[in-house]
């Protein structure tokens, strides 16, 4: 069988020509409320919510071959190659019949940018970028008590770094593009979902 990337050769995840696919990034720091708007964003307008670690979790759960790949790869504290996140992603969406997509938590970094359209041939239509002060989000991940283990000070001040270091170069790039629609999401859940409904109105204009 071989890896995935190996094993996907013979097999065509390619869509079919005809179908307009549309996908959205959406990214933000950790405690941004990428999860939250996510959930509201399929309920009013019909996405499928997709989130690359849950993917990557859920290939490792299964036990396959692939999985275990992935699972040795984070144990030897290795990256998992963008393009087997990028397989992963583009077979949940073949697999769910929608052509809408949010993407959420990815590309983390300009080689997963890379990865994404080269595979997919696909291009977003925007990134939804929730910004919020680093403040802020601290706030937020010592309020919520999810049994998170990775929910304290110290990561999330990592995970911020890393952030702003990786992810916030993909912003830019989108952003030169005029692909990006940044929102303030330091203001209340709903205050934001109402910033978000207009963005995404076009998909469906009864919502708004």
């Amino acid at each position: 069988m071989g890896t995935m990337v190996d094993a996907s050769k013979d097999i065509d995840w390619s869509f079919p020509g005809d179908k307009k696919i549309t996908v959205v990034f959406v990214l933000g720091g950790p405690g941004s409320g990428k999860g939250t708007q996510c959930a509201n964003i399929v309920k009013h307008f019909g996405f499928t919510h997709l989130s690359a670690g849950d993917l990557l979790r859920a290939e490792i759960k299964s036990g396959s071959e692939n999985g275990t790949m992935i699972a040795n790869m984070i144990k030897e504290g290795k990256i998992v190659p963008s393009e087997v996140t990028v397989k992963l992603l583009q077979k949940a969406m073949l697999e769910s019949g929608n052509d809408k997509f949010l993407i959420d938590g990815f590309p983390r970094n300009e080689e997963n940018r890379t990865a994404f359209e080269n595979v997919t041939k696909i291009e977003p239509e925007f990134v939804l970028f929730l910004d919020c002060p680093e403040e802020e989000m601290e706030r937020r991940i010592l309020n919520r008590n999810q049994g998170r283990d990775d929910d304290n000070i110290e990561t999330m001040r990592k995970r911020f770094k890393v952030f702003v270091e990786s992810s916030l170069p993909v912003v830019e790039y989108y952003d030169s593009k005029g692909k990006v629609r940044k929102i303030d999401a330091a203001k209340p859940v709903d205050e934001v979902f109402e910033a978000v409904k207009v963005i995404f109105a076009p998909f469906n204009p009864e919502v708004v």
